[in-house]
């Protein structure tokens, strides 16, 4: 793979079921930031939402280093969590449906397309692109209307 890029991503809800997700790419000094808002969403769904469309932004297969403030998020990959969902007919340890199937089986697809080094940054912490991308995810939720 001849191209290498940092991803920083988060998404975003509120009570009100609105959210909001960003991404900033990084590669070769430069920047690109992108980002989306849906209602009646969730927090998870616009985390795992801000890295799909991150890797559905990639032209070509690339070494791809993301950083990300969901747990829920890093570890169904680091931790072999999709292997066991999978294996398990997309069910939990306790036998229920795996949330956010839908989003997770995308990822899968994208993730293959790509080496994804999967890091954790803790959120709200003063790691500049995790704030920059909570910022902008934040601000595309509160641009939504109230259901």
């Amino acid at each position: 793979m001849d191209c290498t890029v940092e991803v920083f991503t988060d998404g975003s809800a509120d009570d009100k079921r609105r959210g909001g997700w960003a991404a900033l790419l990084r590669s070769g000094g430069r920047e690109k930031l992108i980002s989306g808002a849906e209602p009646n969403t969730t927090n998870n769904r616009m985390e795992l939402t801000a890295a799909v469309m991150a890797l559905r932004a990639l032209k070509k297969p690339c070494v791809v280093h993301l950083y990300t403030d969901s747990q829920y998020l890093k570890k169904a990959f680091t931790d072999g969590w999709l292997e066991k969902w999978q294996r398990n007919g997309w069910k939990t340890a306790s036998r229920q449906p795996v949330k956010n199937q839908d989003l997770w089986r995308v990822l899968l697809e994208e993730t293959r397309r790509h080496e994804v080094h999967w890091h954790w940054t803790r959120g709200h912490a003063g790691h500049r692109e995790n704030e920059l991308v909570d910022r902008e995810a934040n601000r595309r939720r509160n641009a939504l209307k109230d259901p």
